[in-house]
C-alpha cells in the first residue's frame, strides 16, 4: 500500500485491460479491539487508486493491543462477536465507499464459547451489514475435516444468496498431531484437490456462479501448470452452465 514502486506500475499497467479484485489480509475485522485508523484509510486508497471490481477480506483477526500476527486467526461466533465484526463492516463499507466480500476461514480451532453455526453467523453478518460473502471451498474443506465435519453438509448450509467470489487452492495434510488423525493446513502450494473440485462442483449446481480464483502462494509452479488449473475451473464452470440450460 505504498505511493509507487514497481507494484505500482505492474497494477496500473494491469488494471488498463483487466479487472482486479483486491483482497485484504490484516484488516483484523473479527478482532476485538477497534480497527487501526491509519491501514484502514491506506486500504481505502488503494481501492479509490484502482476501482478493483471486487474487494474482499477474512473473517479473522490478526492484532491485539501493539503486536501484529501474520496469520489470520479465528475467533469465536457468539452475538457479541457478531456485533463487533458488524461494527468492523461497517466502518470498512463506508471508509472504500462500495460492499465488501467477507471470506469465511480456514481454522484449526474453535471455541467452547461458539454458540452460532459459522454459516449462520455469515449470513448474519451480510444480513445485517449488506456485505457479500467470499465462499473458500478450500478453507471449507479443511474446516470440515479439522473439525470432524461434514464438507458437503457445510457447503450445503452456507447462504449462497451472498456469494460474490469463489476461491479455489490446494492444502497440505499433517499426519502427526497431538490429538491423532490427521490436520489439514490451508497452504496454497500445491493443486487443488479432487475433493475440493467436487465441492465446487456441487456449488455451482446449488446455483453458485460468481467470478472464481485460483490461490497459490508459495512453492510457486510452471506457467503451465497454474493456468490448468485455472483451465479446469473454467471447464467445469461452463458444464454447469450448460447443465442448467438444458434442464432450463
Amino acid at each position: 500500500m505504498g505511493a509507487g514502486g514497481m507494484p505500482h506500475r505492474l497494477l496500473e499497467r494491469l488494471r488498463r485491460d483487466h479487472d482486479v479484485s483486491l483482497h485484504g489480509v490484516a484488516l483484523s475485522i473479527g478482532g476485538s479491539q477497534p480497527l487501526c485508523r491509519e491501514h484502514l484509510a491506506r486500504f481505502a486508497g488503494l481501492v479509490n487508486r484502482y476501482q478493483p471490481a471486487l474487494v474482499s477480506e477474512h473473517l479473522a483477526w490478526s492484532t491485539h493491543a501493539s503486536c501484529y500476527y501474520n496469520d489470520l486467526l479465528p475467533l469465536p461466533y457468539t452475538p457479541a462477536t457478531l456485533l463487533s465484526v458488524c461494527d468492523h463492516i461497517d466502518q470498512v463499507q463506508t471508509a472504500i465507499g462500495r460492499r465488501l466480500l467477507l471470506e469465511n476461514p480456514a481454522t484449526y480451532v474453535v471455541f467452547k464459547e461458539s454458540t452460532i453455526p459459522e454459516s449462520a453467523f455469515l449470513a448474519e453478518v451480510a444480513r445485517r451489514t449488506g456485505c457479500g460473502l467470499l465462499l473458500d471451498i478450500n478453507n471449507l474443506f479443511v474446516s470440515a475435516v479439522n473439525h470432524g465435519r461434514s464438507a458437503s453438509a457445510d457447503l450445503d448450509a452456507f447462504p449462497i444468496e451472498h456469494i460474490g467470489q469463489v476461491h479455489l487452492a490446494g492444502h497440505s495434510v499433517q499426519a502427526e498431531v497431538d490429538v491423532g488423525g490427521r490436520l489439514l493446513i490451508d497452504s496454497h502450494d500445491s493443486v487443488v484437490a479432487d475433493v475440493v473440485w467436487q465441492l465446487f462442483e456441487r456449488a455451482m449446481h446449488r446455483g453458485v456462479h460468481a467470478p472464481t480464483l485460483i490461490e497459490w502462494d508459495s512453492k510457486l509452479p510452471p506457467w503451465a501448470e497454474l493456468k490448468s488449473q485455472a483451465d479446469i475451473a473454467r471447464s467445469l464452470m461452463h458444464r454447469a452452465l450448460r447443465v442448467e440450460v438444458a434442464h432450463d
